[in-house]
């Protein structure tokens, strides 16, 4: 275990040489100068954003179904004139009658008061300048690891909030109104006859004679009905290019992260199941980064102890790893995002390899996974 840490460190400080480096040459090469001590970047590349549409495809158009419908009857009593109806005209006169009655002889008028507005006094707030957003390029090259300039350059876009300022106005509280109040006018009794009914001429109906017959009456002629047959469609999904990709960014990542990073999760023997513990752990190690930073690309490494046969663990180590893209993915991190990596018994944390006995502990140590950020 302390050779693979001296290991490690030696890697570490092999890899920072190498940033340095690059970072010499990409300031030839026209990179603003002074970047900030401490900061790596990965190069990422933003995706092709796609959208499913579904659409109606026909497969049967609409048409007509003819219907031959025959004549119909029914059987009906008919009644038959044979005598027709007449008229008696009686003539009734007029009637009146006496009625008591106001006449008016003073009209009512209006009578009108006006009630002023009335107002009060409040602040509102005025935007004297909208908020706008831009893109803006940061860039740094220390600790860089490609050779190419832009691989060290950021694309931020920033969010500029919009100005206000606070002004006196006043607020309508009651319009102004007018109340009307209406008099009553002056009127006198009158006297006089009024006709309660007109003269007239009553008319006595007299009726007709029928007889009853019966006959078969045609209900409906015999017709073609005409049925309209709906199309028939079939709906089927089309993906489609929302927002083209391909935009170099570059995403600041901890410098420790772009090395593998040991995932603190353990299977058990001969299996490639997570745990609800092992889930927890990639949730707070690896789902919350890749949400923070969703340009960012993810290998996950997977390894097994030295039991059983190669061939057999590194199909097992692949195994694991992909258990892990697969619970990423149904947390809903894009698949693309994620490189899934196998190596067996390649790589053991200790002494722990082929013919060397070793404790249960010592064996689960290196059924390991690790983790790191590259670039997509």
């Amino acid at each position: 275990m302390k050779n693979y840490f001296n290991i490690n460190t030696m890697r570490s400080l092999f890899y920072c040489s190498l940033l340095c480096f690059m970072s010499l040459n990409l300031l030839a090469q026209g990179l603003p100068e002074n970047p900030e001590e401490g900061k790596c970047y990965v190069r990422c590349v933003t995706p092709d954003v796609w959208e499913n549409e579904e659409v109606k495809v026909l497969v049967k158009p609409a048409h007509k179904k003819l219907e031959v419908i025959p004549a119909a009857y029914k059987d009906e009593q008919v009644e038959v004139l044979v005598k027709p109806g007449t008229k008696k005209f009686v003539y009734v006169p007029a009637q009146y009658k006496t009625v008591v009655e106001d006449f008016l002889i003073e009209e009512p008028a209006s009578e009108l008061e006006v009630k002023e507005a009335q107002f009060a006094v409040s602040t509102a707030e005025v935007e004297v300048k909208p908020a706008y957003a831009r893109y803006e390029y940061q860039v740094s090259t220390e600790n860089c690891s490609s050779p190419d300039l832009r691989d060290c350059m950021v694309l931020c876009y920033v969010k500029h909030p919009a100005e206000k300022k606070s002004v006196i106005v006043d607020t309508l509280m009651r319009d102004a109104t007018v109340e009307t109040q209406q008099s009553k006018g002056n009127t006198v009794s009158i006297t006089k006859q009024v006709l309660s009914s007109e003269a007239r001429v009553d008319t006595i109906e007299i009726p007709p004679v029928y007889e009853t017959y019966t006959r078969r009456v045609l209900v409906q002629d015999a017709t073609v009905k005409e049925v309209e047959v709906p199309a028939v469609y079939t709906a089927e999904t089309v993906r489609r290019l929302k927002e083209k990709g391909g935009l170099t960014v570059w995403e600041e990542i901890q410098c420790d992260l772009v090395d593998y990073n040991v995932l603190p999760i353990y299977y058990d023997f001969n299996s490639a199941r997570l745990t609800g513990d092992s889930k927890s752990v990639i949730d707070e190690k690896i789902f919350k980064l890749m949400k923070a930073k969703p340009l960012i690309s993810i290998e996950i490494s997977s390894y097994t102890d030295c039991r059983a046969d190669e061939a057999y663990n590194l199909d097992l180590s692949q195994r694991r790893a992909e258990a892990v893209v697969d619970y990423l993915v149904s947390k809903g991190i894009e698949r693309r995002r994620l490189v899934a990596r196998g190596y067996g018994e390649s790589k053991p944390v200790n002494k722990c390899i082929d013919g060397v006995p070793c404790t249960e502990e010592e064996h689960a140590k290196n059924r390991r996974t690790e983790f790191r950020v590259i670039s997509n």
